[in-house]
């Protein structure tokens, strides 16, 4: 017995990126009520949302900006100017391999019971592609129009219920901008924002998916830079569509904001 749990100490010391089967378990009946009271839709942020160790091992081996993962910007879209995406796991091979488990992690059972639990959504499937998602990285002078996400999965043949952003942002100011913003409606319709939530380090926001979360961040990220916006972008989703849901493969930017590509 004391050498098993000597072996399982330290398999924690060397991987402190494993998500323990009671993650947040103490906080979880809080955090679901908030959730679900949340406007201007179904959401919540965390702060220190991760054990440290794991925070700090995101941050550590996060791809800077000329690693090899990330997608060209500059050939994408004046409504997310700036945006560094690697577009699904394609190039994940370059990554850090300890990194490249960390990721998975965020598919594993302990982190969707977490998820279901807290927002009610029941049978949660995670994207071994990380399609659209995986890591973020904003550079200076980027922005991210308001907009609602793709929701219609084709490649799985599955529906998109939530989105799970984890800030790894250090020594975030608030001159910096790039805070996400959460708005009521469309903008043609007289949205606006009712809550700006700053990218602060190991904060999460979780948040419902759907055609009426208008989310992004339209005010630049005007850090120094060699300060990124640097996020873990998450999404999950189910085999059966929401009741009355609206579904199709559209990022609907609003056209609050934009900026010409170089």
């Amino acid at each position: 017995m004391e050498s098993t749990q000597q072996v399982n100490r330290t398999e924690t010391e060397v991987l402190p990126f494993v998500i323990a089967d009671n993650f947040m378990a103490d906080e979880l009946a809080r955090q679901t009520d908030e959730f679900r009271g949340n406007v201007p839709f179904e959401h919540i942020v965390i702060d220190n949302f991760l054990p440290e160790a794991h925070a700090a091992f995101l941050a550590k081996d996060f791809p800077r900006p000329d690693h090899p993962v990330w997608l060209d910007w500059r050939k994408r879209s004046p409504f997310q100017w700036g945006k560094q995406g690697a577009g699904d796991c394609s190039k994940f091979s370059t990554l850090e391999p300890l990194f490249r488990l960390a990721m998975n992690e965020f598919n594993a059972a302990p982190f969707l019971k977490y998820l279901g639990r807290l927002t009610g959504v029941e049978r949660l499937l995670p994207d071994p592609y990380f399609s659209g998602g995986g890591m973020h990285q904003i550079v200076s002078g980027g922005i991210l129009d308001i907009h609602t996400d793709f929701n219609l999965y084709h490649r799985l043949g599955i529906y998109r219920r939530l989105n799970v952003l984890i800030y790894l942002t250090e020594e975030w100011r608030e001159g910096y901008g790039g805070c996400l913003e959460l708005w009521d409606k469309a903008a043609k319709a007289g949205g606006r924002c009712v809550k700006s939530i700053p990218p602060l380090y190991n904060r999460a926001a979780i948040f419902k998916t759907d055609k009426k979360s208008f989310h992004g961040h339209p005010i630049e990220w005007t850090a120094p830079s060699d300060l990124t916006r640097r996020s873990i972008a998450l999404y999950y989703y189910t085999a059966d569509r929401e009741v009355g849901g609206e579904y199709n493969e559209k990022t609907d930017f609003q056209n609050v904001v934009s900026k010409p590509l170089p």
